[in-house]
């Protein structure tokens, strides 16, 4: 962090958890234990204090906002919620299975919408969080097609899948990546796999990574959008931190293929950003600790600085 901040006394301010929220047409495949209605309702639980990831906000300090990426329903302006719908899928993307997600130029649309959203928005700290049913699938279809794992290997049971349930995903998913076949470079891939939600956080990690904001990555989810961001601009692995190694079977495999090393392992599948704001007190405890520790030196302990606050 001190790296990234570019300081040895780094003070993490006004730290920002962006909830990226979106529907898919996968969703009509069955690949989720939930139907599409369900995005929509936790988003309206977020923006009401309801959510896990709501109350980890209240508890540690964290500003929390909604962004409608492509969520299937309109919503009332309202103090949280920021609209970043795209022309053409503004309520979410097309079936993976049967051809492209979204058009190249929409997915495009979409980043410019996520790095515009962190540019205006203050303190030195981006937290992702996202939410949208069936975007394990988008993510797991990314992961194989980044890394050239099996998909079998890159699929989970997302929000709870039993076992006939995964079978159906890794068929329906299996599909989407023949179908896709052509989708080779990031943003082909990104269009053609991804999601609206995963495509306008690439745009939010690029311009915090541009920034030199620490990036604190949840999930799955998130690490696709960092795994994307990363094949478009290298360097910005450096300003990440990863929160948590999820339930998700490929994520551990994912991270290992990132050289990541996550902070926390509990077993989590619920997304939101809610294990990124679990490890927040730790990136707290790591400033502290840093600045206000005593120095050890051939004569004792030396150099206790003054607290932070």
């Amino acid at each position: 962090m001190g790296l990234i901040l570019g300081s040895q006394r780094p003070q993490l301010l006004a730290p920002q958890l962006l909830i990226f929220a979106a529907d898919h047409g996968l969703s009509a495949q069955g690949v989720s234990a939930y139907p599409t209605a369900v995005t929509r309702q936790m988003v309206r639980n977020f923006l009401a204090g309801g959510a896990a990831a709501s109350v980890l906000a209240r508890q540690h300090g964290l500003a929390l906002g909604v962004v409608d990426c492509g969520v299937a329903a309109s919503f009332e302006p309202q103090e949280g919620l920021y609209h970043a719908k795209v022309e053409g899928c503004g309520f979410g993307t097309a079936d993976a299975s049967q051809g492209p997600a979204m058009r190249l130029e929409q997915a495009v649309q979409a980043i410019h919408n996520g790095a515009q959203l962190v540019s205006g928005r203050p303190g030195n700290v981006l937290i992702l969080g996202e939410m949208g049913i069936a975007n394990t699938s988008a993510a797991s279809l990314l992961m194989a097609r980044l890394t050239g794992f099996p998909i079998a290997q890159c699929v989970g049971r997302g929000t709870g899948l039993d076992d006939a349930g995964l079978a159906r995903k890794i068929a329906v998913l299996s599909a989407a990546l023949a179908v896709n076949a052509r989708a080779l470079l990031p943003l082909e891939v990104l269009a053609a796999l991804g999601g609206l939600e995963i495509a306008t956080m690439v745009g939010a990690v690029l311009q915090a990574a541009a920034q030199r904001r620490i990036v604190l990555v949840d999930g799955f989810v998130t690490t696709a959008a960092v795994a994307l961001a990363c094949a478009l601009a290298p360097g910005v692995l450096e300003r990440c931190v990863f929160a948590h190694v999820s339930a998700e079977s490929g994520h551990a495999a994912w991270l290992r293929q990132l050289g990541a090393e996550p902070l926390l392992d509990l077993g989590l599948r619920l997304g939101e950003g809610s294990g990124a704001a679990l490890a927040w007190p730790l990136l707290v405890s790591a400033c502290r600790l840093l600045a206000e520790m005593a120095v050890f030196s051939p004569d004792g302990v030396v150099g206790q600085p003054a607290p932070t606050d």
